[in-house]
C-alpha cells in the first residue's frame, strides 16, 4: 500500500506535535510546518525518512508555496492537510489594537487559505482531505478573545463553502474540533488546569481520525456532545463559559 503524506501546520507544539508523532508511529509520512521546529528535531532523529521539516510562516503565501512545492518534489504527493497553526491574543475588545486582530486573521484564517491554495492544484488531480482545526469558542464566543473567536467562526464558514466547491475534485474539506486543551493559546484563559484536556491525548485521538471525511470531526465523545448543543445554543454556552471563567479569575 502507498504510504500517505500528511502536511501539518503548527506542528512544533501541542496538538500538532502530538499528531505528528502519532502519524509517524502509524506509518505515515509527515511534512511539518511551523515558525520554529526545535521540538521536532528529536522526532526527526527517530523518523528521518518519514518526517520533513519546514520553517514556515503560514501567513506568507510565497513561503507556504515554497514549502508545499518542496514536499511534492520530495515525495511526489500530499494526501492530507491539517491546518492547525494558530495565534490567540487575550485582550478585551477595547484593549486590543486593530493590528493585533489583523495578525490573528493572518495566521488563523489566511494561513489556512494560503496552505489550501498551495495544495489545491495538486489535490485537484488526485483528490485528498483538508482538515481545518476549529474551536468551540468560534461557535459560542468567549470574552477577551474577539480576534481568535472571529477567526475560528470564519474558518467554520470557509470550510463549509470549500467542502461544496471542492467536492467535484474528490477533495474533502472538514472541521476538526478538539476540546478546550492545555495549549499555549489557552493558557491566558484562566480555566483551571483540571478542566483542560491533555494536548498529547487530543493530538493522538485526532491523528487516529486522519482519514475521516466526516464534515465535523470531534476528538472524543464528550466534545461531540458539546458540539451538538453548542451549534444549537451558542449564546447560552458562551455566557455560561464566561461566567465560569470569571469565577476562576476571581479565585
Amino acid at each position: 500500500m502507498e504510504t500517505k503524506v500528511v502536511l501539518i501546520s503548527g506542528a512544533n507544539n501541542g496538538i500538532g506535535l502530538a499528531m505528528t508523532r502519532t502519524l509517524l508511529a502509524d506509518g505515515y509520512r509527515v511534512a511539518a510546518l511551523d515558525l520554529f521546529i526545535e521540538n521536532l528535531h528529536a522526532v526527526h532523529n527517530t523518523y528521518p525518512q518519514h518526517l520533513s521539516l519546514h520553517v514556515c510562516d503560514v501567513s506568507d503565501a510565497a513561503r507556504v508555496k515554497k514549502a508545499v512545492d518542496a514536499v511534492i518534489e520530495k515525495w511526489g504527493q500530499i494526501d492530507i492537510v491539517v491546518n492547525n497553526a494558530a495565534l490567540a491574543i487575550f485582550k478585551t475588545f477595547e484593549q486590543r489594537t486593530l493590528n493585533e486582530t489583523r495578525r490573528e486573521f493572518e495566521v488563523n484564517y489566511f494561513g489556512y487559505v494560503n496552505v489550501t491554495a498551495a495544495v489545491l492544484p495538486h489535490m485537484k488531480k488526485r483528490g485528498g482531505i483538508i482538515h481545518n482545526m476549529s474551536s468551540g469558542v468560534g461557535i459560542t464566543g468567549f470574552p477577551r478573545l474577539s480576534g481568535y473567536t472571529s477567526t475560528k467562526g470564519a474558518v467554520e464558514s470557509l470550510t463549509r463553502t470549500l467542502a461544496i466547491e471542492f467536492e467535484p475534485y474528490g477533495v474533502h474539506v472538514n472541521l476538526m474540533h478538539p476540546p478546550l486543551t492545555n495549549t499555549r493559546s489557552a493558557s491566558p484563559l484562566g480555566v483551571p488546569l483540571q478542566a483542560l484536556a491533555d494536548p498529547a491525548a487530543v493530538g493522538r485521538a485526532l491523528a487516529k481520525k486522519i482519514e475521516s471525511t466526516r464534515p465535523v470531526i470531534p476528538s472524543d465523545l464528550r466534545t461531540a456532545v458539546f458540539l451538538f448543543f453548542a451549534y444549537r445554543y451558542p449564546l447560552f454556552f458562551g455566557r455560561l463559559f464566561a461566567r465560569l471563567t470569571e469565577r476562576a479569575w476571581q479565585m
